[in-house]
């Protein structure tokens, strides 16, 4: 699978698939519908946590799936942004983080070969989608107290070590470290797929994409793009680029500053423009397809998708004009 993307990424620019979330909340899931059967006595709230849906609503996460990949996605990332031990400690679920990213990968891999089977000439990928946590290693949770540090480096691997092994068993193609709002977090998951490769006797893809807060073009631990760049570049990686918060406009000076750093493959899925006054994305498909276009005719991208507010009909648009442009060719072989 690791040498399928690799031609594949010489002969085109693959599509990423789009928000999970926007879809989900389309299903209007009630507290009971999260809890499903196994999960009805649960003593806290569950509604909200929708990397369980994997579990309690497996068929609505296979049709999310479907509708990217029919849309033209292809890669489609799990439903398990929230997937560690810190994060689902919000919820008292930290034991079932196995299960929660074995069970999402297994149904992305199940309609990815489904997909396959019907045009082997285009295989479908399973990224496994690894978020940042709700915690960061690099600064303080407290105004008062600069120095705390809600959360240790070794907290952090051994939580991603988790995860990205049952991502892995589940059948995951590629590991995607994405969001990334502090790049020390990253580190501890890129340690984490370091030791879980080694002691597999195995290679898997590594895509690793960051996130510009706002304006300054900085992420949120305060790092220029360039810093972040040389803060991962130590990982041979598939690929590194930018996610979330800004929308496609916003984030292309820092994509532009990005691919002409970078000897990997570069990546790109932003939100559908920034949120209105009640919190929405509303840029339209079309809207979106045309900015999107601006990075093709700059020669800037390998992968493109969507984040948060897109659905499948952006990523069909997306799709659409980018099977009349060539992908970005590496300036440096570093494979």
């Amino acid at each position: 699978m690791k040498k399928n993307i690799y031609k594949e990424l010489e002969k085109r620019i693959l599509v990423l698939d789009g928000a999970m979330g926007t879809m989900l909340q389309r299903y209007n899931f009630t507290e009971e519908d999260f809890r499903g059967e196994q999960f009805k006595d649960w003593p806290s709230s569950l509604k909200g946590n929708n990397d369980l849906l994997s579990l309690t609503q497996p068929a609505a996460i296979k049709e999310v799936h479907s509708k990217y990949f029919e849309a033209g996605a292809d890669i489609v990332e799990t439903n398990t942004f929230s997937g560690t031990t810190i994060a689902m400690a919000d919820y008292g679920m930290e034991e079932l983080v196995y299960e929660l990213n074995y069970e999402s990968a297994k149904l992305a891999k199940e309609v990815a070969d489904t997909f396959t089977k019907q045009d082997p000439e285009r295989p479908r990928f399973v990224a496994g989608s690894i978020g940042p946590t709700n915690r960061t290693a690099s600064m303080s949770p407290d105004v008062n107290n600069p120095g705390f540090r809600a959360v240790t480096f070794d907290e952090l691997r051994i939580a991603y070590k988790q995860q990205v092994e049952a991502l892995i068993d589940g059948g995951s193609d590629i590991l995607l470290v994405e969001t990334i709002f502090d790049t020390l977090n990253a580190k501890a998951a890129l340690f984490a797929i370091e030791e879980v490769k080694e002691e597999k006797q195995i290679d898997i893809p590594i895509m690793v994409s960051g996130t510009i807060t706002d304006a300054s073009g900085r992420t949120l631990s305060g790092q220029t793009v360039e810093a972040f760049l040389i803060s991962i570049s130590h990982i041979p990686l598939l690929s590194v680029g930018f996610n979330c918060a800004l929308g496609a406009d916003q984030l292309q000076p820092y994509l532009k500053r990005l691919a002409k750093e970078t000897t990997f493959y570069t990546s790109a899925h932003p939100n559908a423009g920034l949120p209105n006054a009640f919190g929405e994305y509303d840029q339209t498909p079309k809207e979106m397809q045309e900015l999107i276009e601006g990075y093709l005719k700059d020669d800037l991208i390998n992968i493109i998708g969507g984040c948060c507010g897109t659905t499948p009909a952006h990523i069909k648009l997306i799709a659409e004009v980018v099977s009349k442009y060539k992908p970005r060719k590496l300036f440096v072989d570093s494979f």
